[in-house]
């Protein structure tokens, strides 16, 4: 299998969104509680997914992460990748559009080769941004409104907190609270259910950041989870944490959720 590449691109915010507009990508058609058109809010995420598959090829940089420093009109994208920097900016070189230049500067694209391989118990700083949902095998009620039906994907705290708490109206952060099952605490087992067999979680995962995003897909927009979970793990088995950083953590890889970003690990 050959190696595995940690790349690094410098992402131009409003071109990005003006590209995206001139397909009708990242926005989609929602309806509201009434039954009217709404549009959703922009998906940076799934921009991004529409832009590298046409300019490097399909699954060519992903996962992917987009960083950006508050108020910056500029961010950068980290994605894992099997091909290297010639590779890749030959890639675009080739296929991408003339506009797409003025979004991304591949040009300048920086890459490295990750270690061919790991040791297992090796101890591992990480980030993730994670969309902590799954899909629910069959109908859960739901005493605030319509029931949830099978196969729904749902956000991970509220399947726990309904199945604990079914008669709670809409108070499900405050039950699962007083039950001692934090959000964090929900969402760090979850990926470490994605996690076993491959590592271990440490103690120290805490979840860092947490918001509600909603994201644009075809002809719908589910609203979900955006969690970002910093701390240490230990491989267990190292080709599966190879294969795990390649491919990414749980569900909407494709744009922009499950990269495992390596650090060094922190002391007790």
């Amino acid at each position: 299998m050959s190696t595995l590449h940690l790349v690094r691109m410098t992402v131009s915010l409003p071109p990005l969104a003006r590209w995206a507009a001139a397909r009708n990508y990242g926005w989609t058609t929602r309806r509201d509680q009434n039954g009217r058109e709404q549009d959703a809010d922009f998906d940076e995420g799934r921009a991004l997914h529409h832009l590298l598959v046409e300019s490097f090829g399909a699954g060519v940089l992903s996962p992917f992460r987009l960083l950006v420093a508050p108020r910056s009109m500029q961010g950068h994208l980290y994605a894992y990748s099997r091909s290297d920097q010639v590779m890749l900016r030959d890639a675009a070189q080739t296929y991408a559009l003339p506009e797409v230049a003025s979004v991304c500067d591949w040009t300048h694209l920086d890459a490295k080769p990750l270690p061919e391989s790991w040791r297992s118990g090796r101890r591992v700083g990480f980030e993730v941004r994670i969309k902590p949902v799954s899909r629910i095998a069959s109908p859960l009620p739901n005493s605030s409104g319509a029931a949830f039906a099978k196969g729904a994907e749902m956000d991970a705290f509220l399947i726990e907190a309904l199945r604990r708490f079914p008669q709670t109206n809409g108070e499900h952060e405050q039950q699962m609270t007083l039950a001692g099952r934090s959000r964090q605490a929900v969402y760090v087992d979850w990926l470490a259910e994605r996690l076993r067999g491959t590592a271990t979680l440490e103690q120290d995962v805490r979840l860092a950041h947490f918001q509600r995003h909603r994201a644009a897909r075809k002809d719908f927009a589910p609203e979900g989870p955006d969690a970002t979970l910093h701390g240490n793990l230990v491989i267990v088995d190292p080709a599966r944490f190879q294969e795990l950083l390649a491919k990414g953590v749980g569900r909407h890889k494709a744009y922009g959720f499950g990269m495992l970003l390596l650090r060094p690990p922190r002391s007790h």
